[in-house]
């Protein structure tokens, strides 16, 4: 042979050439893979179906419901700019069909080893009257193992049609494949996965199935989410069982937003219970040991101040999940000395709260930055020594933000209060929500609707 002729890489050789090259003259076919794949079995349909004996024993059982399985293959949707588009649906269809018709046939066995990622060698066996073929390596009976499309994988494999190898070789294929306690026989499981496949399904089937592809990392982090907050037993707290329905759901919303984006806005009109909302998400957090800030406008400061349980109100009627925030006034952040209800504010580390609630955050609104006045010092305003000096300052702090009118004159009133959860980092959310620029959306939104 000539040098390289041995090696199947799928970069200067290809398996998949290789076997079409010798299949349609063999009469016996065996194949060892980690994966039975739907679309290993399109690359080489037709060679296939010239086989008088294939067997094929595969290591992964958990792959028989996959089209193409230890691949990164597209969703049976793609969520472009100009909407959903299907991908390959009604190849996919036909395909499954066509190869549940040539499994079913009789000349065609499949069994697995019963226990997954035990059996990780990958062999091709092809016998006819005048050669017997031998293929080892590291290529997956999948479309990129074989080499096929234009992201085929790099492998290396041994080709061979030394006699006494492929003995050896079947020799142990077959030792393995009648071992019952080894492997087992699926392919009736195969065929019925394959049936599924390629079966026509209602509409709203396709249409429920398509929403839950699309969202369904959301939805597998609200379970882990909700688990957690089992966890905890904050449903059994007497907050929780307070809340209305949808008050919970927007606990739920908000606590997933905090963790995710470390921020959140609860914008719920006037009356409909953001205070008791927010008294569940702080209580989640003080579950958990971390400290959390209560700012509201001084008019509202009695309304917090009945719940924390080191204040001691009759009317409390939340005593028994013994809330312990710190509670303080918007104004309080102009002031660098003197009490604030029994809190020393010379000595108050304000950077110490993991949790920071604001109540009618909108009157942040107004971004006004650090100044030096007539004496050269260094003046803040409310708004830059709240983002300054209690949320960058010390730990990572998460902002819980509430208003019923987060925007008042422009659209720019709701981006200052964006930048109190990100630090004013405008690119925030580009990787988790994919915004480049949450500051350009909202000038273009603004011009829209010639709000700003």
């Amino acid at each position: 042979m000539a040098t390289g002729e041995h090696i199947l890489d799928n970069r200067t050789r290809r398996l998949v050439d290789y076997l079409r090259q010798h299949l349609p003259a063999s009469q016996v076919f065996r194949i060892v893979s980690a994966y039975f794949s739907v679309y290993g079995y399109e690359a080489l349909q037709d060679a296939l179906s010239q086989v008088d004996d294939i067997r094929f024993l595969f290591g992964d059982p958990a792959s028989v419901g996959e089209l193409d399985p230890g691949q990164k293959e597209s969703r049976s949707f793609a969520l472009t700019e100009d909407g959903l588009s299907p991908n390959r649906i009604l190849q996919q269809k036909h395909l499954a069909r066509a190869c549940a018709e040539w499994i079913a046939g009789s000349n065609v066995g499949i069994r697995s080893i019963g226990r997954t990622n035990f059996l990780h060698g990958k062999m091709y066996l092809a016998e006819s009257e005048d050669r017997q073929v031998s293929v080892v390596g590291s290529s997956n009976f999948t479309r990129n193992g074989l080499g096929c499309g234009v992201r085929a994988n790099l492998e290396i494999n041994l080709a061979t049609t030394d006699k006494s190898t492929y003995a050896e070789l079947r020799g142990w294929f077959d030792t393995l494949w009648a071992d019952e306690t080894m492997t087992r026989d699926v392919k009736p499981d195969v065929l019925d996965v394959l049936n599924r496949l390629g079966k026509e399904h209602a509409p709203e089937l396709v249409y429920y199935k398509t929403l839950y592809e699309l969202f369904l990392a959301d939805i597998e982090a609200r379970r882990d989410g909700e688990r957690q907050l089992a966890d905890l037993h904050l449903y059994d707290t007497r907050i929780w069982q307070a809340l209305y329905s949808f008050q919970k759901d927007g606990a739920i919303s908000i606590i997933n937003r905090l963790k995710s984006q470390g921020g959140c806005i609860l914008a719920d009109s006037v009356g409909l219970g953001k205070t008791w909302t927010a008294l569940a998400v702080i209580k989640y957090f003080e579950l958990q040991n971390e400290n959390v800030l209560v700012l509201c406008p001084k008019k509202l400061r009695e309304n917090w101040a009945l719940y924390p349980v080191h204040n001691a109100q009759r009317n409390n009627p939340f005593t028994a999940d013994r809330f312990g925030y710190t509670l303080l006034s918007h104004t309080d952040l102009s002031r660098n000395t003197g009490m604030a209800d029994g809190v020393d504010l010379a000595n108050f580390n304000w950077s110490n709260f993991k949790l920071i609630v604001i109540d009618e955050s909108h009157n942040f609104r107004n971004d006004r930055r650090p100044y030096t006045n007539d004496n050269g010092e260094l003046q803040h305003s409310r708004y830059s020594r709240l983002l300054e000096e209690v949320i960058k300052d010390g730990v990572r702090t998460k902002v819980l933000m509430l208003s019923a009118t987060p925007v008042n004159t422009s659209l720019m009133d709701l981006r200052n209060q964006i930048y109190l959860m990100t630090e004013r980092r405008d690119d925030t959310f580009r990787e988790s929500l994919g915004i480049r620029s949450y500051l350009i959306n909202m000038r273009g939104f603004g011009r829209c609707f010639r709000i700003a």
